[in-house]
């Protein structure tokens, strides 16, 4: 390995729904900053049922590097959780790292996340925003879920569901399958079985954009409504395994 290369080998899923204005930009961008800071990378783009042109720029993104990028499809879409799930357990490499689709990430921020992890020896840097940018009521609806968790499973970190994450296949490979799939429960899972499962978390500030197109979905009731069943079935789960 090149002494300049930060990491032996990396993955990197982005989760896409609808996102053909965006996912373009975002991933030669990625593409560009994994050829500098490792040997061994991959892409994988989950096209979570797009209605509009996502499949179609995906494919052409895939042509760039047919040997580093896969396309994972469902159809119809099925939500982030399982998104974030075909991402995880199609990534290959020892490290693992995703962020958005959408944009609002600086990719070139993942040598922080390296650097951190390699002084840490963290099993999983995960990011807090620096200045969210979205709407307050995005930002309390965020930290009224975050308390929630806190009270139900001690899990004390300054953003949960903070797109921007860098974590090692051996936590994927431990904890129970996640279960999340149309709400937006699927990050706070990940983490819960994580420390569940005594791996090391450690966190870093990321900046934090804001989307110029494109709408987001996770403020859905409907998606709102699962994230908090899929939150008390954990719960249960673990009280019950806890009292076994």
């Amino acid at each position: 390995m090149k002494s300049d290369y930060l990491i032996n080998e990396l993955s990197v899923f982005f989760p896409c729904y609808n996102e053909e204005a965006n996912i373009k930009d975002t991933a030669l961008k990625a593409i560009d900053i994994l050829q500098k800071i490792t040997p061994k990378w991959e892409i994988v783009l989950v096209n979570d049922g797009s209605k509009d042109n996502t499949a179609k720029v995906l494919k052409d993104i895939q042509k760039l590097h047919p040997k580093n990028i896969k396309i994972i499809t469902h159809n119809p879409n099925r939500g982030y959780g399982a998104a974030f799930k075909s991402g995880i357990y199609n990534s290959q490499y020892q490290w693992i790292a995703f962020t958005d689709s959408d944009g609002q990430f600086d990719f070139s921020e993942i040598t922080n996340f390296i650097k951190t992890q390699q002084q840490s020896k963290a099993d999983l840097v995960i990011g807090y925003y620096k200045h969210r940018q979205v709407s307050p009521f995005v930002v309390f609806t965020s930290k009224v879920w975050e308390l929630i968790v806190f009270i139900l499973f001690g899990l004390k970190v300054h953003d949960i569901d903070c797109g921007f994450k860098l974590f090692s296949k051996k936590v994927v490979d431990t904890i129970p399958k996640l279960q999340a799939e149309r709400g937006a429960f699927i990050s706070s899972e990940f983490l819960l079985n994580a420390k569940h499962n005594g791996f090391k978390i450690v966190e870093i500030p990321v900046n934090h954009y804001p989307r110029t197109q494109g709408n987001p979905t996770g403020r859905k009731l409907n998606v709102i409504i699962k994230s908090f069943t899929d939150l008390f079935t954990l719960w249960y789960q673990m009280k019950i395994k806890s009292h076994a």
